[in-house]
């Protein structure tokens, strides 16, 4: 006890030498068998859990422990433990100290060794760009795309639209008419230029190619007249029809005569103006005016001069038929001016007859027929048949009866004799008209043909009376319900043929 200082004397040194400790940077632990030395008196070995001392705390310690085992008092024990207390509280400060001073190393460290996270976010960086730059130029080469299909759309589409109005009138409700002239040989191409020249088209490449599409290759000479309300497709079929010599006035109106009709009908149809689609549409002509002026006898001497073969047979004013030029007026379309007068309208229609039997009068004299027998034979053909084959084999029957002299009886002279035909009638006024009739168109009393024909036949009808089949068939009737003709060859067959087709029919 007395080699020991004083706990007075003891503590400052003892602190001076822990500070001088801590200054130097050395780290002082505390090692816990100490403290059971200090208490106990004994010396242990140090535990696994023990903490090594500074060389100073060590040595300190080392001191203490050897004056306490050579003298162990109680308060030497007691003033041990009570520096041994203010040693380990000592070095809390010292672990902060220390704390303090070696986090700013460290985190300098940190600072300083990141070179692969900097070559990592470096990589990443080149894949994002990367990544940036193929977005990039997929948009772009989509945005591309989408601009080069809108404009090929737009282009097909203008494109498109540009051919169709080309083929579109140029005014729809253009009224002026307008003269053109086609010269003989032109080509489609020429005829397209003059009809842009004309205002008629907008393009002549367009009518060029759109007429060798369509098949429109016949196109004729001559003059004509045309309206900005035609389409391409009205002027190329009006370009097929022949072309007139001369000039000739501009169109007012059409009139159309079908096939099949009488004068009475015809009459009423030249008062119909067929150019437009409105049915009120009237002409400048009246019925009156042309029943008046076909059975002018004047008139009738002056077309006689003008068409001598085809009015060469023309039935006398009293041989019993109700107008002399029945059947002589070509059923057809008709164009028509402000300038025409009903004897120009008629003629045209006498014109047109002569014309298309222009090929067949020498056919006519071989066969020993003149005109006014195959107008009439055929204007019978014309209404017994639908069909060309059903034509030509109901011709076959009437010259099969003619050559053996056996009556035609065909009702269609009867209504014609009755002033019916024409005219609607139902199935059971067919059957009951009077063949008895006092008429010179009364074919089932009177062998042989009429005086006249009873309507304007169609060409098909004079064609299939020109080239019948060549049958062994005199009879023939029509089913009332469905127009199939049934032929046969005696009576009795053909009486069950009307008792199957027509009067087991009648009271249905």
């Amino acid at each position: 006890m007395d080699d020991l200082q004083s706990k007075e004397t003891q503590e400052p040194e003892f602190r001076e030498r822990i500070l001088d400790a801590l200054r130097e940077g050395k780290q002082a632990s505390v090692d816990t068998d100490l403290l059971e030395v200090a208490e106990t008196g004994s010396s242990n070995q140090p535990s696994a859990e023990s903490k090594e001392l500074s060389p100073v705390s060590e040595s300190i310690a080392q001191e203490r422990t050897e004056d306490l085992v050579s003298n162990p008092s109680s308060d030497d024990l007691a003033d041990t433990k009570i520096e041994m207390d203010w040693l380990l509280a000592e070095q809390a400060p010292q672990h902060e100290l220390e704390d303090t001073i070696i986090s700013p190393a460290v985190k300098a460290q940190k600072s300083h060794t990141p070179k692969p996270k900097t070559r990592t976010n470096s990589r990443r960086n080149r894949n994002r760009n990367r990544l940036k730059q193929e977005t990039a130029a997929k948009r772009i080469v989509a945005a591309v795309v989408i601009v080069v299909l809108l404009a090929l759309a737009i282009t097909g589409y203008s494109g498109y639209a540009y051919v169709k109005s080309s083929l579109d009138p140029i005014d729809p409700k253009a009224t002026t008419v307008i003269q053109v002239e086609i010269p003989e040989g032109s080509s489609t191409k020429e005829i397209g230029n003059i009809l842009v020249q004309n205002k008629l088209i907008k393009n002549a490449t367009i009518f060029n190619y759109y007429s060798k599409l369509k098949s429109y290759n016949n196109f004729q000479s001559g003059f004509y007249n045309l309206s900005q309300s035609m389409s391409v497709d009205d002027l190329a079929k009006a370009l097929q029809e022949s072309g007139t010599p001369a000039p000739v006035d501009p169109i007012a109106g059409k009139v159309l005569i079908i096939e099949g009709y009488t004068l009475e009908q015809i009459a009423q149809a030249v008062t119909d103006n067929a150019y437009t689609k409105d049915k009120e549409d009237k002409t400048a002509f009246s019925s009156e005016a042309f029943l008046e002026t076909v059975k002018n006898p004047d008139f009738i001497n002056q077309m006689v001069a003008k068409y001598p073969t085809l009015l060469a047979s023309l039935p006398a004013a009293d041989s019993g038929v109700k107008y002399q030029l029945e059947g002589y007026l070509f059923p057809a379309t008709y164009d028509y001016s402000d300038e025409t007068t009903m004897e120009e309208l008629i003629e045209k229609m006498i014109a047109a007859m002569d014309a298309n039997l222009q090929p067949y009068y020498g056919q006519l004299s071989s066969m020993g027929l003149t005109v006014n027998q195959l107008l009439t034979l055929a204007s019978l053909v014309e209404k017994e048949g639908a069909t060309d084959e059903d034509r030509r084999n109901i011709a076959s029957v009437f010259y099969n009866r003619l050559n053996i002299d056996m009556p035609l009886q065909s009702n269609i002279a009867i209504l014609y004799a009755m002033g019916k035909l024409g005219q609607e009638t139902s199935l059971a006024e067919d059957a009951a008209i009077d063949t008895n009739i006092d008429s010179p168109y009364n074919i089932y009393l009177r062998t042989g043909l009429m005086p006249g024909p009873v309507d304007s036949p169609s060409l098909s009808a004079i064609q299939a009376t020109l080239n019948p089949n060549e049958t062994e068939y005199y009879y023939f009737v029509a089913d009332v319900t469905t127009g199939t003709v049934y032929y046969s060859a005696t009576i009795e067959e053909h009486n069950q043929n009307v008792e199957n087709y027509v009067n087991s029919k009648l009271n249905q």
